[in-house]
């Protein structure tokens, strides 16, 4: 009676497997497999060997898509998991992280939220039960919310207080005129006692819907994280379809920080394809979500004389991960380089770069000068910063803000307007390709790269490809997308941002005698 009733079970989950495989679409490369479930939501795996596996849950959300009524949320909803659940206390839940014997995580971006975990092989189905527990049947409990909303209040004095980290912020905010892309990922300080369970539950059904996820996995085999993805995720129910913003407007975090505190700077490397995106291509049914980045420019000064250095920020609209010239933006933001004034690193750490050599070598003042680039969808935001002995402070060879803006501003001309030599050129374009590769050894930064781009481009971009693209940039291509970025026939606006002791002064004449786009 009992083999009876073995085999009828065996019979039964056999019959459910084949009825899956029947429902649901994949589609196999030579690494990277990728299936769509009934309920729309993606498995994506890629093959590689290892000690451990890597899997992570990763939603087409973020502070992007807040409204005034969700403002903060993101940051909230990164703060708030893995804390008590309808199926686990708080400390249950703490006892099952501990005996993942790995990390597991939650971080929020601009253009994702991302739920993710590192732990030895056997650990998968308790990694995927974790982050669907947390997903699926968060309690919100009232005093949990409450001892995040104090974390909340000192996470944002902490940042406010390191120029380095909030002025990213400050930038994006001027540049994008506080909404959209210009929303922060911190949580405004007006908004921290607003945030309740309500808010967070409003904002993940929004938010959190199958269409809009991709489960991504590596270290282990492709039909059992299906399995435990339909096992864990099958409840869920696509909703209305929505439309991209790459659609409205043709032309596409934080980062991907694995945490709020971490550098809001990423890397070129991680940002060429950290950006999240709508997926389907009709007509949206909600207002509130941005149909296309509204990029203003502008400028702003932050006095304050208690800083040790003066900073200044320039930067200019880019293109979108979607555009071709990405690839040819990208290598010019490594070709600008830079970085503190002093560095343990050598050739390779990116000395030959221009702003090492054209300003860093020359100006004992400044402190630290490089470039930078976040890439969104339908958008990026590129540009330079310098940190520098402020002229007030007293201290021998301080400058002023307008006396430091015309060597940036400098910089960007010379891509106008001289020729790009093809030895720097070259070594630029090495230094992207092999940076985009050594991040990927890392089996963290492998699944993450996986899930995000499947988020955004529905399949896995082989770095194989990418170098491909970055190999064909030539320097004309340079000059090009230089004009099309910040000429002066590009119709595009600068955004300035400055803080510490003293201000630009008249900065918009300062763009007109190098002939570079601005006010």
């Amino acid at each position: 009676m009992r083999r009876a009733s073995t085999s009828l079970i065996r019979q039964g989950q056999n019959l459910r497997k084949a009825s899956l495989k029947r429902a649901i679409q994949t589609h196999a490369g030579p690494a990277v497999q990728i299936t769509t479930l009934p309920n729309k939501i993606r498995v994506a795996t890629e093959t590689t060997p290892g000690h451990f596996s890597s899997v992570g849950l990763y939603i087409d959300a973020g502070s992007r898509y807040e409204t005034e009524e969700s403002s903060g949320v993101s940051h909230f909803l990164d703060r708030m998991a893995f804390k008590s659940t309808a199926t686990r206390t708080d400390a249950e839940m703490s006892t099952a992280i501990h005996s993942l014997g790995g990390q597991i995580m939650c971080s929020s971006a601009r253009e994702s939220i991302m739920y993710q975990s590192s732990h030895f092989h056997q650990a998968t189905p308790l990694a995927m039960a974790l982050i669907s527990d947390t997903v699926l049947n968060p309690s919100f409990l009232p005093e949990e919310i409450e001892a995040q909303r104090d974390a909340a209040f000192y996470e944002l004095r902490e940042i406010t207080s390191k120029p380095d980290m909030i002025l990213p912020e400050i930038v994006h905010s001027v540049a994008y005129g506080r909404n959209g892309l210009g929303n922060s990922l911190l949580c405004p300080e007006d908004r921290i006692t607003a945030i309740d369970e309500l808010t967070l539950r409003k904002s993940m059904k929004d938010w959190y819907r199958p269409e809009r996820m991709v489960i991504a996995g590596a270290g282990m085999q492709h039909e059992e994280l299906v399995e435990l993805t339909d096992k864990y995720f099958s409840s869920l129910k696509s909703g209305p379809v929505l439309s991209s913003p790459s659609q409205t407007q043709t032309r596409t975090s934080q980062q991907v920080p694995q945490h709020l505190l971490s550098s809001n700077c990423p890397s070129v490397a991680k940002s060429m394809t950290r950006a999240a995106s709508y997926l389907f291509p009709n007509a949206s049914l909600d207002p509130t979500i941005p149909r296309a980045p509204s990029y203003t420019g502008g400028h702003r000064f932050i006095s304050d004389s208690t800083q040790e250095f003066n900073h200044l920020y320039v930067a200019f609209e880019g293109v979108g991960i979607h555009d071709d010239d990405i690839y040819a933006l990208a290598t010019m933001q490594v070709l600008l380089g830079g970085g503190g004034s002093f560095s343990a690193g050598g050739p390779g750490k990116g000395m030959y770069s221009r702003l090492y050599t054209h300003i860093l070598n020359h100006f004992p003042q400044i402190d630290h000068c490089a470039s930078f680039h976040h890439i969104y969808t339908d958008s990026s935001l590129f540009g330079l910063f310098a940190s520098f002995v402020p002229a007030s402070s007293g201290l021998r060879g301080g400058n002023t803000p307008g006396q430091i803006l015309p060597h940036l501003v400098h910089q960007l001309s010379l891509l106008l307007y001289t020729p790009i030599p093809e030895a720097e050129l070259n070594r630029a374009k090495n230094q992207l390709k092999s940076s985009l590769m050594m991040a990927l050894e890392s089996r963290a930064v492998e699944v993450e790269d996986l899930g995000r781009q499947v988020l955004v481009h529905n399949r896995k971009v082989p770095v194989t490809e990418m170098t491909d693209k970055i190999d064909q940039v030539k320097p004309e291509d340079i000059r090009r997308v230089a004009a099309r970025v910040f000429g002066p026939q590009s119709d595009n606006k600068a955004t300035v941002v400055c803080m510490g002791h003293e201000d630009t002064g008249a900065w918009e004449e300062v763009f007109t005698k190098y002939s570079v786009a601005g006010a």
